[in-house]
């Protein structure tokens, strides 16, 4: 019996001695980990479990819940600053939540993330070295609890991504590996080619380039509150916003206070009335507080406001929400304004300055632009207001940089037409090529190819082109498809017709229509000629310029006077007559000489990339021809049009 307790008591030490050791193993690196002298990363599947509703019918869209680990582990020989992970989800997952890490596209959660997505981390986006930490794990490494749901896979089989691998520059990631069927493992090591532009001793990262910058600089700060400057720079020559929306997510229960330069569209205080901001702020007026939104939405402000001395007097403010590209005026490629931000606790001293998240920008018949997470870089430096010969310095800054992206599925918001002094029919633009309408007024087809037009028809609405389409089918027997195919549905519509082409060069008018409610001022064009460009001359009615080094790309805008694209507007007889759309026109000219053997007919007098205001148009599948071209007069075609159209309406 003695024995017996005694080896009792023996074994109860050797568990008591065990428990700690375990947990102590738990929490270290693995042994893979520990062989990689670089940065380990882990993606491990934990646990699952089936969700409703039920679809044993279809098991390939049965929702599951997934929790899984992203670890993050510097052991290598610098700091990994703003640590940026691809995950390869490829379950049409649908993530809700991820602690430790943002979306680096700027978008919230909860979010789809089935085509794999770059998380970023938040708040700690740098992890230290063990060197530098006596290899304190709590400072060299990051553990991402994702949370939500992946769709098709149920036990015993495991939802688990294509690839996990580091987007930092300068590293390179080999293939995953996979430990049993739910971790993969792979170590990223520096990459031996890669030459950086700022050594391992900055304490910040170099600012980045990108179609538009964001600058984030906290000029003053105190203990509860600070004030913020943000600055929109374009720098993509094509780029360009016009009534620009900036939103993004405060993440610790921020709000503004007040504005210069732009203003929240939507003035509301209800959250922290009823918040933890109203408990906290108990003496603070909230109805002199702009907006508590968890995410608010930044507008500009008229020019009439940017001598006012409460909202304005900032420098590159007030402009409607219009950011211009530099080729166009750089002077108007920059839009500044500020703001003050009450923080929360436990975030109340002057050194506790956290960036929001997830920011996002847009504009009206604009380029669709992806932005990045906020990454921390040296302060900014502004002159000195008094006019001193010397800067001033922010307190931090932060750099979001945003790139033109073409989202899933998007459908351009411009199209082009072709047409040609060999051909009286004009190419139009392609059916739907904007989109096809959710509830069409009449049935049409959103298959069939766009039907050639007369160039009259290009100067009434689409809707009002079916009796001149019909007629011209009959003339030129051309096939009348039945349903007619749907329209272009585009707020802009650019003609591109090859006015001439003789020995020594040859020209081409452009003429662009506004079908839509919105004037645009300032607008630009842009085409690129793939094997023209070198011999452009020069506009007649607008202004242009050869881009350098831009893909043989010719920038053309609006001489003063005529850089205001009206809208569609009546008719002088609306009860009779369709409306009108706003159009601008002018003649190119080119020279052959530097592009000896040209064949402007066969396809080089025509663009390959029409642009406007920053977003590429829609093109023709197809050239006009000259084939079966058979010259008439002009009058003759014009009468025997005019008498098919009765006929027709008289049907």
């Amino acid at each position: 019996m003695a024995f017996s307790l005694i080896r009792l008591l023996v074994l109860d030490l050797i568990v008591a001695a065990l428990i700690p050791i375990a947990l102590c193993q738990s929490e270290a690196p693995s042994p893979t980990a520990d062989s990689c002298n670089g940065i380990f990363l882990s993606y491990a599947y934990t646990s699952g479990a089936k969700i409703p509703p039920n679809l044993n019918s279809d098991p390939t869209e049965q929702p599951y819940r997934f929790e899984s680990t992203l670890t993050v582990l510097n052991n290598g020989l610098e700091e990994l600053k703003s640590w940026r992970v691809f995950v390869g989800f490829q379950h049409k997952e649908y993530l809700v939540s991820a602690s430790g890490a943002v979306l680096a596209n700027g978008t919230s959660l909860p979010a789809t993330v089935g085509g794999g997505v770059v998380f970023a981390g938040y708040p700690s986006t740098d992890l230290k070295t063990a060197i530098e930490t006596a290899g304190d794990t709590t400072q060299m490494q990051i553990q991402v609890q994702f949370v939500g749901t992946q769709f098709g896979v149920g036990s015993p089989n495991v939802p688990m991504p294509t690839n996990v691998s580091l987007v930092n520059d300068g590293f390179v990631c080999p293939k995953p590996t996979m430990q049993g069927t739910s971790e993969m493992q792979v170590c990223c090591t520096k990459d031996s080619n890669y030459k950086s532009n700022v050594s391992s001793d900055d304490e910040f990262l170099p600012r980045q380039n990108g179609d538009l910058t964001i600058m984030y600089d906290v000029t003053r700060t105190y203990e509860s509150s600070y004030w913020a400057q943000i600055t929109i720079s374009n720098h993509n020559p094509l780029g360009r916003l016009d009534d620009w929306k900036l939103s993004w997510d405060w993440m610790k229960g921020e709000f503004i206070n007040s504005m210069k330069g732009a203003y929240p569209d939507i003035v509301d205080t209800t959250d922290c009335i009823f918040g933890e901001q109203g408990q906290y702020y108990q003496d603070l007026d909230f109805s002199n507080v702009l907006n508590c939104e968890r995410r608010p939405t930044i507008i500009d402000l008229p020019p009439t406001k940017a001598n006012d001395t409460t909202l304005g007097l900032i420098p590159f403010c007030c402009r409607n929400g219009t950011i211009l590209p530099p080729t166009m005026d750089p002077s108007k490629s920059t839009s500044v304004f500020q703001m003050n931000v009450y923080k929360m606790p436990p975030d109340l001293n002057r050194s506790e300055l956290t960036p929001p998240q997830n920011w996002n920008i847009s504009g009206t018949l604009n380029p669709d632009y992806q932005c990045g997470s906020p990454v921390r870089v040296s302060p900014s430096e502004f002159p000195d207001t008094s006019g001193l010969p010397s800067n001033s310095t922010a307190v931090a800054s932060w750099q979001v940089v945003c790139n033109i992206t073409q989202p899933k599925g998007a459908s351009p918001k411009c199209c082009v037409s072709f047409s040609a002094y060999y051909n009286e029919s004009v190419v139009p633009c392609k059916t739907c090529a904007c989109g096809c309408p959710s509830t069409p007024s009449q049935t049409c087809s959103t298959t069939a190819a766009a039907i050639l037009l007369p160039s009259e028809a290009l100067l009434v609405p689409f809707e009002n082109r079916t009796a001149l389409t019909k007629a011209w089918a009959e003339l030129k027997h051309l096939t009348i498809p039945n349903p007619m195919p749907c329209g272009d549905n585009c707020g802009v519509s650019i003609n591109w017709h090859l006015y001439t082409d003789y020995s020594r060069g040859w020209t081409a008018r452009i003429t662009i229509f506004n079908w839509g409610e919105t004037s645009y001022v300032d607008w630009f064009a842009a085409v690129e000629m793939d094997k023209a460009a070198p011999g452009f001359e020069k506009m007649y009615s607008f202004n242009a310029t050869a881009l350098d080094g831009v893909n043989n790309t010719i920038f053309m805008q609006g001489i003063e006077g005529l850089n205001y694209l009206v809208a569609e507007t009546d008719a002088a007889n609306p009860k009779k007559d369709p409306r009108v759309p706003g159009k601008q026109q002018s003649v190119i000219s080119f020279t052959k000489k530097p592009t000896p053997g040209i064949n402007v007919a066969g396809g080089a007098g025509f663009p390959s990339k029409v642009f406007f205001n920053g977003e590429e148009c829609s093109l023709p599948s197809v050239l006009p021809t000259s084939s079966s071209y058979k010259k008439s007069p002009a009058m003759t075609i014009s009468v025997l049009l005019l008498i098919v159209v009765l006929m027709l309406m008289q049907q």
